[in-house]
């Protein structure tokens, strides 16, 4: 099957031009600049989509998601956040190990993948969890199919936290692939959260506006910290996951022109929430935007859209997190930590993109060019010839209500409910299928399984 992609705004690899994009099969096999206003192949196996007015984009690599499965389906499976991903733009993720069971033996990131298979409507990875018990089989670790080692120098969902410094030397000192740390302190929050009992006298719970102030600045920035003082001392390949506040942007390197994102030493990622909300929104939203690491302040939320533009911080993604409304009850300690936001990342990047954040240029080199590199993805995360037709287009000027269109999620809802976007995803391909077109997805597309070559 032939598939011509013509006049669209073609934004990759630091440029936007007019231009066509001719897929066979899989892979995209040319790249014709200017507009075209004669097509001359008309035969039945081609398939001609004229992309006049909207923008195409490479698919949005999300390389941090909770999919829940197993262990907690009942808010969320393979098969429903990825069809979520596919209705925002998003044709490959890499999903974290805090399932229930944790993906934390050899045997069960197997049965992840053999899942992933079966089910997901965009191509997958899986992170391995690294725990106090299974520091030797890091070295077993296929380093073409896993892209890293999840640790959690922090509490969340699956409590798969390692408090341990023996234990987290030897993960930093053998792990050959790159660490993805979860940083905050466990003792200076549940020193927090001592002082706020103190405070109120013994309550349990306290309202979600205290949650930034348990999961503090300080205990995010003295585990990033200490892992970044492990890294330099073993020589570990350190990546921090959702930097929440300005401090940590101190620890980060500034990038090297020229050389590989996958040989820099420590790296930086910003997700969707702490980029969108801050503060300031949970008098409105409430519990919706309690996550772990907490939001942070105003001014917090405005570094960490600057580091985006100055390249301090490498990635975005979204760390999905569905759960059920139910389990959001409660303040900032009953209330379940995470938000499903895969559906409207990369709508939310555009928006803050018209909002003057960066230029546009700068979206798919965080949300698909970096993630490529950083993790060495094969034929992934541009729009090349001879790679994968991993696309998405995207209409500017919809201005659409999140509440007007279907939510994909399992859990059911968003805390972007409200919002109205200019911004749409009005078409996704994976592997050269549409996956996703209008508000439809079709269920019989399937992802494939990611491959690194360091």
């Amino acid at each position: 099957m032939k598939t011509t992609i013509y006049n669209a705004t073609i934004v990759n690899e630091g440029r936007q031009f007019i231009g066509s994009v001719i897929i066979e099969d899989e892979l995209i096999t040319d790249i014709i600049e200017g507009a075209v206003t004669d097509l001359d192949d008309t035969s039945d196996d081609q398939m001609q989509i004229d992309a006049t007015g909207l923008y195409l984009f490479p698919g949005v690599i999300d390389t941090h998601v909770h999919f829940r499965e197993p262990g907690l389906t009942h808010k969320a499976d393979i098969e429903s956040e990825s069809r979520t991903a596919a209705a925002g733009g998003v044709t490959s993720y890499m999903e974290m190990p805090n399932t229930l069971p944790p993906t934390t033996t050899l045997e069960r990131l197997e049965e992840k993948f053999q899942l992933a298979q079966e089910k997901s409507r965009v191509n997958y990875s899986f992170f391995f969890g690294a725990s106090k018990e299974n520091v030797e089989l890091l070295k077993e670790l296929d380093s073409s199919r896993v892209p890293g080692v999840k640790v959690f120098m922090g509490s969340s969902t699956g409590n798969m936290v390692i408090d341990d410094d023996d234990v987290m030397w030897n993960i930093f000192a053998n792990s050959p692939l790159r660490i993805v740390a979860h940083c905050e302190e466990d003792y200076i929050i549940r020193q927090n959260i001592e002082q706020f009992k103190r405070k109120y006298k013994g309550q349990n719970d306290f309202p979600v506006r205290y949650h930034s102030r348990i999961r503090s600045v300080e205990a995010c920035y003295e585990a990033s910290n200490r892992a970044v003082r492990l890294a330099r001392k073993t020589g570990a390949r350190l990546h921090i996951a959702h930097i929440s506040s300005a401090r940590e942007l101190d620890l980060l390197l500034p990038p090297n022109e020229g050389s590989s994102l996958n040989k820099k030493t420590v790296t930086g990622e910003a997700c969707i929430a702490h980029l969108m909300f801050s503060t300031e929104d949970y008098d409105q939203l409430g519990t919706k935007i309690k996550c772990n690491p907490s939001v942070k302040t105003p001014e917090d939320k405005q570094a960490l859209r600057d580091a985006l533009c100055s390249g301090l911080i490498d990635i975005v993604a979204t760390d999905h997190a569905p759960h059920l409304l139910s389990e959001k009850e409660g303040g900032a300690l009953k209330a379940m930590s995470g938000m499903p936001l895969i559906q409207y990342s990369l709508v939310s990047m555009l928006e803050m993109c018209d909002d003057g954040c960066f230029p546009i240029e700068r979206i798919p080199q965080l949300m698909s060019h970096n993630p490529a590199d950083l993790y060495c993805i094969d034929r992934r995360g541009f729009i090349r010839k001879g790679y994968y037709a991993d696309l998405v287009l995207v209409d500017p000027n919809a201005n659409w209500a999140v509440s007007e269109e279907r939510n994909f999620t399992k859990c059911g809802w968003t805390p972007m409910e409200d919002h109205t976007f200019k911004w749409k995803v009005v078409r996704t391909f994976v592997n050269g299928n549409t996956v996703y077109l209008n508000g439809s997805i079709s269920d019989g597309v399937r992802g494939k399984e990611l491959v690194y070559k360091p």
